[in-house]
């Protein structure tokens, strides 16, 4: 007879032994409820679940607070506040004054300006969504609430600005090998932790009204090419995809060059416009959907 037929013949001689076995089985795995059993979640053939919670989860809270419309602020995580920059590079040019022929101690003066130059863009991230949240604040009808990928750099200006301008804004973190914590201006019920991009980035474009790129890396150029994709390709709707700073990102693209050599069509050129300033980004954003018919405040 095998153990386990041996068992269910069993009897218990006392109630005290009775009750041990049952604190046993409930404490098994196969006795947990299926959405408090984190071992049967991951496994790989519940990946649909997942994918399906991922997206709810966040879905239903933007809907019970009734958030319909954003304007998504991309950007690097790796732009100082220029608070940080400064401070930076004023401990940079100290120990370089003590010790001037320092290579190291050269290289990081050198970075530290690379920084404070690039700072600008975090400052102008976070005048921008301010400029949008003080509108969403006065007018209902139209508001606009600023998202984010929730981490540091850019992001973080966004929902600074949000905050100093009194409104609320929403942060999308995703899970990477470097951890990444939210950034303390976020609303703390649209702070939200996401373990897949496609997800994520569902939720970045399903309410959005504009996208405002600033300078970043392979995140920021991701981010802005699948959007422009969706929109060529007509799977979403054409919203302002706003580039800031030309010059930079001229430098970066040449999509002038795509257009000539037939690889996108001339009228796709017209999905991108540019902003120098938080200003005109907003005015940009503003024009399009006719928001007022004077001047934006």
């Amino acid at each position: 007879m095998s153990d386990a037929h041996k068992l269910y013949k069993r009897h218990f001689t006392s109630a005290e032994e009775s009750q041990a076995a049952i604190a046993k089985l409930q404490d098994h795995d196969s006795y947990k409820l299926a959405f408090a059993d984190n071992d049967f979640l991951m496994q790989d053939d519940l990946r649909h679940v997942r994918l399906q919670l991922e997206y709810l989860k966040p879905q239903l809270v933007l809907e019970q607070h009734g958030v319909e419309a954003t304007i998504v602020v991309f950007g690097s995580a790796r732009f100082l506040a220029p608070e940080q920059a400064d401070k930076n590079l004023q401990r940079a040019e100290q120990s370089l004054a003590k010790h001037p022929e320092d290579k190291a101690l050269q290289q990081a003066v050198k970075l530290a300006k690379r920084d404070q130059k690039n700072s600008g863009y975090y400052l102008a991230s976070q005048q921008f969504s301010q400029l949008v949240t003080e509108h969403s604040n006065k007018h209902q009808d139209s508001a606009l609430m600023i998202i984010s990928g929730g981490g540091p750099g850019v992001m973080e200006a966004a929902n600074r600005g949000a905050m100093a301008a009194g409104g609320e804004s929403i942060g999308l973190n995703i899970v990477l090998p470097k951890e990444q914590h939210p950034n303390p201006y976020i609303t703390p019920h649209f702070c939200f932790q996401f373990h897949y991009f496609a997800i994520r980035k569902m939720h970045f474009l399903q309410r959005a009204r504009a996208l405002v790129a600033f300078p970043g890396g392979f995140g920021t150029l991701d981010e802005l090419f699948e959007t422009l994709t969706l929109i060529q390709t007509k799977k979403a709707e054409r919203v302002p995809v706003i580039l800031y700073d030309k010059a930079f990102w001229q430098r970066l693209i040449n999509f002038d060059m795509l257009a000539e050599e037939g690889l996108i069509s001339p009228q796709d050129l017209q999905l991108i416009q540019f902003a120098d300033t938080p200003e005109h980004a907003w005015q940009l954003i503003y024009d399009y959907y006719d928001l007022g018919q004077t001047q934006p405040e």
